[in-house]
């Protein structure tokens, strides 16, 4: 199927690992011209190389704290130098399993910086851009904790509902025109993050990392249908979808890819 995606250009913010950088990579599998994003120069580079292994699309990178105005300008002036944006995924994010009562302030705003105020910044530059144009997609990487909060990140999952409700708000914003605007809810994926985070927990408690993941979906998310973690491709081609001109009627949607772990209609 012709998404097309074909010479858009698309930029993927927090895309050197884990969801982000199988987005950047989908993209690019469809022909997109796609822009990678972390903190670290060489880390994006490193990415940028590996991708452009892959096939024939224009793979590009920049290095750039989104939580740092200076650097959010430097981006938005190499990206306008390149003619702009089509597709804009907020995906940059941060996570940690740590009990509210010791989660501080600073941490707080730390999370709301991070995860939420980055998809404002470049969303408040890039939308209007897209309404002008009349065309253009801005996507955002919520999370199923957004709706169903885990009680061992309240703090990660309160920035997720934000986002959502971020996505329907500037949704609103696109009425009558072509641009759409949609948040995805992924719910558990196999990530570099996650794995890490499951071999810590095999060790502590002294068991094989099999059985700690089978377990896990046993104590912590026995609503799932699929009973496994997601592959961090099933949610990058549901992000490749929503960007595409197939997805041109879906707008200011929250789209699941949480295996069914959210019990509601």
């Amino acid at each position: 199927m012709d998404l097309g995606l074909n010479g858009k250009r698309v930029l993927v913010t927090g895309s050197t690992m884990g969801i982000g950088k199988a987005i950047a990579k989908s993209f690019a599998a469809e022909g997109a011209d796609v822009i990678v994003n972390g903190r670290d120069e060489a880390t994006v580079q490193r990415t940028v190389e590996e991708l452009s292994a892959h096939g024939p699309s224009q793979i590009m990178g920049i290095a750039a704290d989104l939580t740092s105005d200076q650097d959010v300008k430097k981006l938005v002036r190499r990206i306008d130098d390149m003619g702009g944006l089509d597709v804009l995924v907020n995906n940059v994010g941060i996570f940690e399993a740590k009990p509210f009562e010791q989660v501080t302030d600073e941490e707080w705003l730390r999370y709301f910086n991070v995860n939420v105020m980055s998809a404002v910044r470049l969303s408040r530059i890039y939308l209007p851009k897209m309404l002008e144009r009349n065309k253009g997609r801005v996507i955002l990487i919520a999370s199923e904790a957004g709706l169903k909060p885990l009680p061992l990140m309240i703090h990660y999952s309160v920035t997720k509902t934000a986002l959502i409700g971020l996505a329907r708000g500037l949704a609103e914003l696109t009425k009558g025109t072509g641009v759409t605007v949609n948040s995805v809810l992924p719910g558990p994926t196999w990530t570099e993050g996650v794995e890490q985070f499951m071999i810590g927990a095999a060790q502590s408690e002294g068991m094989e990392l099999e059985s700690v993941i089978a377990d896990y979906f046993k104590k912590n998310e026995p609503t799932s249908l699929i009973q496994r973690f997601a592959a961090v491709e099933e949610v990058a081609d549901t992000v490749v979808y929503l960007a595409s001109e197939k997805a041109s009627a879906i707008n200011g949607s929250s789209q699941r890819v949480e295996g069914g772990i959210i019990r509601a209609l």
